[in-house]
């Protein structure tokens, strides 16, 4: 069975089908010594070749974990301040590369999902596929209840209305923190710190707790991870509106 190009390069792990379509486009990738173009479909005997470099199409096992990010790392490949990035915390591979579902900001914590199929990852971050992510979020000061009726019914911020899906109580805390469960649909940058900035109060800590179906186990501490597998990898599928697909590439 054919496969669009930009979904087999994607799946391989060289990042999202935007991306894929861009190179596509800038004549980077060739499918039988030919120049790809898009819209183009592969099977696994095409020769595909990119920058230069000999593909070969093959079934290819995706892997897929569970990351409790700490606070004080970055979501991207590489920092000109040269903090550490999660990529440095995930395990070393080879032929396919890590891509995180979304990211957390330096100094948020908590459950990140990473993948090395750059369809399931595109998936996973689309606003389409409607996945709720839920935070534990500690606020300096009080919170009153038109404060919380405003965040859960909409505010204007400067990229749209955002608003939180859901908001909850937390434990108490002595002194002036005051600790909420929230659940936002998308993962716009720094949203939930946005949206209790917009009321005038401000988060002193931020943690995502939940992506979807998938909770961070207690065995899994800061800094650790644990790998995806069997019915929680078809989870993952299912969270993104995808079925596993068999068909990728790799360097000769």
């Amino acid at each position: 069975m054919s496969e669009k190009l930009q979904k087999v390069l994607a799946a391989m792990g060289f990042g999202g089908r935007r991306t894929m379509e861009k190179w596509i486009a800038d004549g980077r990738v060739k499918v039988n010594g030919k120049v790809a173009a898009l819209g183009d479909r592969v099977v696994d005997t095409d020769r595909l070749i990119l920058d230069g470099k000999p593909l070969r199409i093959k079934p290819v096992k995706h892997l897929h974990l569970l990351y409790n990010k700490p606070v004080g790392e970055i979501c991207t490949r590489d920092d000109p301040e040269g903090r550490r990035t999660v990529f440095q915390s995930l395990p070393k591979l080879r032929n396919q590369r890590w891509i995180s579902v979304g990211r957390l900001d330096f100094t948020t914590s908590g459950l990140l999902l990473a993948t090395t199929d750059g369809t399931l990852a595109n998936g996973l971050m689309h606003p389409s596929s409607r996945i709720d992510r839920e935070y534990a979020v500690r606020v300096l000061g009080e919170v009153s209840s038109e404060q919380l009726q405003a965040m859960q019914e909409g505010v204007l911020l400067e990229d749209g209305i955002a608003q939180f899906t859901d908001i909850r109580k937390g434990r108490d805390e002595q002194g002036a923190n005051q600790w909420y469960y929230v659940a936002v649909m998308e993962g716009r940058n720094r949203e939930v710190r946005r949206l209790f900035e917009s009321q005038g109060l401000t988060v002193s800590r931020l943690k995502r707790v939940r992506f979807g179906s998938f909770f961070i186990p207690s065995a899994v501490k800061a800094g650790r991870h644990t790998m995806i597998s069997g019915k929680d990898e078809k989870e993952l599928y299912r969270l993104a509106g995808l079925s596993q697909s068999s068909i990728s590439a790799r360097p000769r």
